[in-house]
């Protein structure tokens, strides 16, 4: 929108490869259609200027967005099964990685405090997922080595997590933006007639309370698998 006018732009994608598509922008002034259409045959209006301006500025801002994170699709895995040390977050896709950072510390220093033998890399598994509104549920879990004797905190929970085929895909980058994973796996699946469950599982290798160089973060995303014979 701007000062007189709001623009509506509409989006024509056509994939050409897995990596590069053909992208159409159609755009109208909602408030000025018809004295747009007289006068950009003849003079070089401010709707071009401005379209032409935005375009290239959604541009750059994409290509300097997907330079921040690489995904590499590998094809049907499979998920195994642990016991596991928990909490549940709800939040949005975006707010995602601040829930992880935000429970670290609560699950690295119970399970340390009371000598809880680890058994593998925190991983999260998304339970619930509202695409219309961004938002989503994870159980943010550290697998463990079961015992008799696990320490009782309110917000901490246990569980078995079983096994599972599953689509899986490598991730560099910040982990905010992980979920480019999900969608490179969901279209990956789409295309090759593969029915999925749309909860992904995410196992991390870096904590992302370290900083570093986002792009030497990496993560394992699965997408699991309606049939467990796929």
């Amino acid at each position: 929108k701007f000062s007189d006018s709001t623009y509506l732009y509409q989006w024509d994608i056509t994939a050409i490869t897995d990596s590069t598509s053909k992208v159409k922008v159609y755009v109208k002034d909602l408030d000025h259609s018809l004295k747009n259409k007289i006068e950009i045959p003849f003079f070089n209006t401010d709707f071009e200027k401005r379209t032409i301006s935005t375009v290239r500025e959604f541009n750059e801002n994409l290509n300097e967005h997907i330079g921040k994170f690489r995904v590499k699709v590998i094809g049907k895995s499979e998920l195994t099964s642990t016991y596991c040390a928990y909490v549940s977050v709800k939040t949005t896709q975006f707010g995602k990685a601040k829930g992880m950072m935000y429970n670290y510390p609560l699950l690295n220093t119970i399970l340390a405090k009371n000598g809880i033998e680890l058994n593998g890399r925190p991983f999260i598994e998304i339970t619930q997922w509202d695409k219309e509104t961004d938002s989503i549920e994870y159980d943010f879990c550290y697998p463990i080595i079961k015992s008799d004797s696990l320490p009782a905190h309110p917000d901490l929970k246990y569980k078995q997590f079983n096994s599972r085929n599953a689509l899986k895909a490598i991730y560099n980058g910040n982990y905010i933006t992980s979920d480019r994973a999900w969608y490179a796996l969901m279209h990956y699946a789409e295309k090759n007639d593969i029915e999925f469950i749309d909860l992904p599982v995410e196992v991390f290798h870096n904590n992302p309370n370290m900083g570093d160089d986002a792009l030497k973060w990496k993560a394992e995303i699965y997408l699991p698998l309606k049939n467990m014979d796929e």
